[in-house]
């Protein structure tokens, strides 16, 4: 059902009319009827009944005039499945009540069914590609890292100590963690591409709490088997975590067609560092809430860097969060696709 098709060209590095744009949290936020929803359902609900997902997964699409849809569900949507005790608090968010110590933990863990365990995310799935789109729909996962350190922690964390304490103390406990969401990740996105999923992102949001040694070390190889495993898919592959600026050249010599920027680096000095794929990004969301002219401003700077090559995706360095005035990311959707086609 696809008719626009200028995200899947920009991120394989072909010509498109004008830039593609999608924003990360897209999907409810700071749109008021999501809002309206969110008052009777919790996020869970929400995913588990698959025409409310597919209703708010599209709600941007039609809302805001975005290039793609990114599916509606959290990062934790798939660890219940191997038995991770997980829960989303209020004001706080996931919550796991059985974390990760040591190696038997690891062992502990079972594998994923997508097709019996998580029926209700593929239905929605098929759902918007089958009957709904007419956009790309990105499917996604949280990578090894990013849903490590909440296993570990048992929750959000703002300096992972435990995490990484883990990682450099335990190392044949962290490698099983590793290659045990491996197998999940990369099974849990070969089904969502097998269900109509057009792209794939994989958000390892916390890994630049990392420096580029230990990256290299404990998180690199199992990231090259992830990508490595669904380039067989054939579908665009993308990469994104924030504040990992440093590590720009770790994800080049990954198997990846995107690499995600946040707002820390300029794309000039990403190409500079010798970036050869397609670029998303890199508004600082923050920006959303600055007078018009000054996010114009912004917007046209990263606009003029991008297009100076194929394979540019605009988006936001980070995700739209609940101040955002909806009517701000149609008007900046509408202005990046004018000003793109112009030049």
């Amino acid at each position: 059902m696809i008719k626009n098709d200028r995200l899947l060209r920009a991120a394989r590095k072909e010509a498109v009319d004008a830039v593609p744009v999608w924003y990360m949290r897209q999907a409810g936020r700071s749109q008021p009827e999501y809002r309206a929803i969110k008052e009777k359902y919790s996020l869970f609900d929400i995913t588990h009944q698959p025409e409310l997902a597919a209703y708010v997964t599209k709600l941007p699409v039609d809302n805001y005039g975005v290039d793609a849809a990114i599916l509606y569900k959290d990062i934790m949507t798939p660890l219940p499945s191997i038995g991770v005790d997980v829960s989303i608090k209020s004001g706080i968010g996931p919550v796991i009540s059985n974390p990760i110590q040591k190696l038997s933990d690891v062992e502990n863990l079972g594998q994923i069914n997508p097709e019996s365990d998580l029926p209700y995310i593929l239905d929605t799935i098929k759902l918007l590609t089958e009957e709904q789109l007419e956009v790309p729909l990105i499917g996604f996962s949280g990578a090894p890292f990013t849903l490590a350190s909440y296993m570990i922690e048992g929750g959000p964390s703002k300096s992972y100590h435990k995490t990484k304490a883990l990682m450099w103390t335990q190392p044949e406990t962290w490698f099983a963690l590793m290659d045990k969401l491996a197998d999940m990740v990369i099974a849990y996105c070969r089904a969502q591409v097998k269900a109509g999923a057009s792209a794939l992102q994989i958000f390892d949001s916390w890994v630049g709490n990392l420096n580029r040694e230990d990256y290299r070390k404990f998180i690199k190889p199992v990231m090259t088997k992830i990508f490595t495993a669904l380039q067989a898919e054939n579908v665009p592959l993308i990469m994104f975590g924030v504040g990992a600026s440093h590590l720009v050249k770790e994800w080049n010599d990954l198997p990846i067609d995107v690499m995600g920027l946040d707002w820390r680096i300029k794309i000039d000095e990403a190409r500079a560092q010798g970036v050869e794929k397609a670029v998303q990004g890199n508004l600082d969301p923050s920006l959303l809430l600055a007078p018009w002219e000054v996010l114009e401003s912004k917007t046209k700077e990263i606009l003029d860097m991008g297009m100076k090559e194929e394979g540019f995706i605009f988006n936001l360095g980070h995700g739209v969060f609940p101040e955002v005035n909806p009517d701000t990311l149609k008007k900046l959707t509408q202005f990046v696709h004018e000003y793109s086609s112009k030049m």
